[in-house]
């Protein structure tokens, strides 16, 4: 931690709430669905939710597949008991999480069907960070706009349940993080994927965090986007002037570069990447 300068931590009101909330309605159900971030499996897994949720199954979704690298979500889904790789866009994404809940509480359906219960509704209460794609994840499962879905982190506030069909029933809940993070780096991970507010950051620190570890995770990735040598010394100045994103006086623009890289990052314009190994 001593290694940055600037702490990052976001934790506003709302979040402290919808965990309490979230601790008094885990009674009601029968399962929780995590989900992450595939590009960062580890950083996007937020430990008050891992004890909340500690005395439920529990299925692991490494959602926004789409934007990570396929190679290394596959060797990520091992190390998990029961795990999806999904896109919240997938049209299949209903019936494949429906089957997969189903066979997870397999046992508990057997009893209820041995007490005479023809047919059980399964409970899953939804959690995860900020940004991790849950409103989009669960409109696409119950095939209409049931939860506000934006690409910025705190939309959804409060907690809804939502029937997917006869079988389960989702409790939607806010985006969730912890009050202090211990590891400055997986904070920095998170903030650059857009799963903690931008107000709170140093764009420009956090920029060259990014590149520097890509660096280290991809090399020849930058070079490849922006065409200029990756161990350049002021590689943001360096990339400024490669792709012309300049001030009126013809200088590098450093704040428009900063913006349309952290841009760049957040979606797949760089490529496909995936920020943790397996067995980190």
């Amino acid at each position: 931690m001593s290694e940055f300068v600037n702490q990052i931590n976001w934790y506003p009101g709302h979040m402290a709430k919808a965990r309490r909330q979230m601790e008094e309605q885990l009674k009601l159900v029968d399962i929780v669905i995590e989900l992450r971030d595939a590009r960062i499996p580890l950083a996007s897994a937020n430990p008050i939710l891992k004890e909340l949720s500690k005395n439920k199954p529990s299925l692991i979704i490494l959602n926004k597949a789409d934007l990570a690298d396929e190679e290394k979500s596959l060797a990520w889904k091992k190390t998990f008991e029961h795990c999806l790789i999904t896109d919240s866009l997938d049209d299949r994404l209903s019936k494949t999480v429906t089957d997969e809940v189903k066979l997870i509480l397999k046992d508990k359906l057997e009893r209820a069907k041995a007490r005479g219960i023809r047919k059980k509704v399964l409970r899953a209460m939804v959690v995860g960070i900020p940004n991790v794609g849950k409103s989009t994840f669960i409109n696409n499962i119950v095939k209409k706009k049931v939860a506000k879905a934006e690409n910025r982190p705190g939309v959804t506030k409060s907690l809804q349940w939502i029937r997917i069909n006869e079988d389960v029933e989702l409790l939607d809940t806010p985006g969730v993080l912890w009050p202090k993070f211990d590891d400055q780096i997986d904070a920095r991970l998170l903030a650059l994927l857009g799963s903690i507010n931008d107000d709170v950051l140093d764009k420009q620190e956090l920029v060259l965090f990014g590149l520097s570890y890509l660096k280290q995770i991809y090399p020849g990735l930058i070079e490849k986007r922006y065409g200029v040598n990756e161990n350049e010394e002021h590689l943001l100045e360096a990339i400024a002037k490669e792709k012309l994103w300049l001030s009126n006086d013809g200088t590098p623009n450093i704040t428009k570069a900063v913006d349309q890289i952290l841009k760049d990052i957040r979606s797949n314009k760089i490529g496909r990447i995936t920020w943790q190994d397996a067995g980190e």
